[in-house]
């Protein structure tokens, strides 16, 4: 049995009923299969790849906090720092009922190559809680996020472990997050990112994800002689995200024609109306449902169906596993040339690997949406210094990181005879430089 076999069945073994946290073992160490044969014998001798999958600490505590009825509720609360070897962990907090320690296990791992590949100084962590925001009222997300941040406090700093935002948690919730935290520890620091502007935020955080999910797509179709430009792209998600996905997809000149929710998702011939969806989403609050009172022209459709429209290009910005196998084999009858992922791991190892074997052009989650990371660190950056950059000076250090992330995953999946396979390469690029820095500090 070769060394990741070894390791792999011994994740498994170790962390039963996981499966979201085993599929992206598997997935990363598959790929590095052809690194780790090469320094076997190291890896092997130092255990690279066992501390390489064992978080260096796993936090769990409970969440009491009081309803608007007075009734105490409890929640559970986790962060896993996952790995610091290239700088403080740095990580997003979810708050959605599906979160569990897999889901936060699993979204810790690929943070630690995301952020390697950005070339920032910033180690892998996740955190959240099965709480979901939704239909809480201000004052009810305001007495969970106390009470999470009261145990959380403890073990975060801001150079020691930096959380951000995530699904559940916006600026609205981050507020509340900073405020306790700096009541409790006395400090005033860049503990958290995602923060306002009037507290030391920085601008271009909330489009970051977006934008430079459409940064790397752009440079990726250039590397492969397409242009974005006219091309119809279908998007799922409708959050922060998809959002400004859309509105970045828009000014490169692309049409973007799909939109989705929990509930449902929307077609628009004519393009989706970002300014309509932000009116939706981001002031009302509301469901897609409305979309159409905006739109009449526009579609309707409960339940999945975003990948079965005819496109271009498909941008998977909603959740993990959203992209199955039957949604591959549609997207490539439909004539599709590039999945590029702006969620965290949205699509199944079976449809990545259809997806690749029809030839589509497909960029893994761990570079294509490694703007929202990089912006953070710029906005720790910026904390560090006491001073904050213009949304120019934000956006095109963001353009540069993103367009050197393509080309170091398409240089290092060509240096092991893997050209265009950008997940081989994402993989290796993050995994090379947490590699080299483990080694140097010695067993730790």
């Amino acid at each position: 049995m070769t060394y990741v076999d070894e390791v792999i069945e011994h994740v498994v073994k170790k962390n039963p009923a996981e499966p979201e946290f085993h599929q992206a073992v598997k997935e990363v160490l598959e790929s590095l299969r052809v690194v780790v044969d090469a320094n076997e014998e190291k890896y092997r001798k130092d255990a690279l790849l066992e501390r390489l999958v064992h978080p260096e600490r796993q936090i769990i505590f409970r969440v009491p906090w009081i309803d608007d009825k007075g009734q105490v509720q409890v929640n559970t609360g986790y962060r896993v720092q996952f790995n610091s070897a290239i700088g403080p962990y740095k990580g997003g907090l979810r708050l959605h009922r599906s979160v569990n320690l897999s889901i936060i296990k699993f979204l810790g791992f690929e943070q630690i190559f995301k952020n390697a590949l950005t070339g920032l100084p910033i180690g892998g962590g996740k955190g959240g809680s099965d709480f979901d925001p939704k239909g809480k009222s201000d004052r009810e997300i305001m007495a969970f996020c106390q009470s999470f941040m009261t145990e959380l406090c403890k073990y975060i700093g801001a150079d020691t472990d930096v959380p951000a935002g995530d699904i559940g948690t916006g600026a609205r919730e981050i507020g509340y997050l900073f405020g306790q935290y700096k009541k409790i520890r006395g400090v005033y620091e860049g503990v958290l990112t995602g923060k306002g502007l009037s507290y030391g935020g920085s601008l271009a955080r909330s489009e970051a994800t977006g934008y430079g999910l459409l940064y790397l797509t752009e440079e990726l179709l250039k590397l492969n002689g397409i242009s974005l430009k006219g091309k119809t792209v279908a998007v799922s998600g409708s959050g922060n995200v998809a959002i400004y996905a859309i509105e970045k997809a828009l000014q490169l000149g692309a049409k973007v024609v799909t939109v989705s929710d929990s509930t449902g998702w929307v077609y628009d011939a004519d393009g989706i109306d970002v300014r309509v969806l932000k009116e939706i989403k981001e002031v009302k609050r509301a469901r897609l449902t409305e979309y159409k009172s905006y739109r009449p022209n526009s579609e309707y459709h409960q339940g999945r169906g975003v990948w079965s429209v005819k496109v271009d290009l498909a941008l998977p910005c909603a959740t993990q596993n959203e992209l199955t196998l039957e949604d591959a084999k549609q997207l490539v009858a439909n004539g599709c040339l590039a999945v590029c992922e702006g969620a965290n791991m949205p699509t199944t190892l079976k449809a990545t690997q259809y997806l690749q074997n029809n030839d589509v052009i497909f960029a893994p989650g761990k570079a294509a949406n490694a703007g929202g990371v990089a912006t953070s660190a710029l906005e720790m950056s910026q904390n560090s210094m006491r001073m904050s950059w213009s949304f120019e000076e934000v956006d095109s250090k963001l353009k540069d990181i993103m367009v050197t992330i393509c080309h170091n995953i398409s240089d290092a999946a060509e240096r092991y005879g893997a050209k265009g396979n950008y997940v081989l390469g994402a993989n290796i690029a993050g995994f090379e430089r947490v590699a080299d820095a483990m080694s140097a500090q010695g067993i730790v």
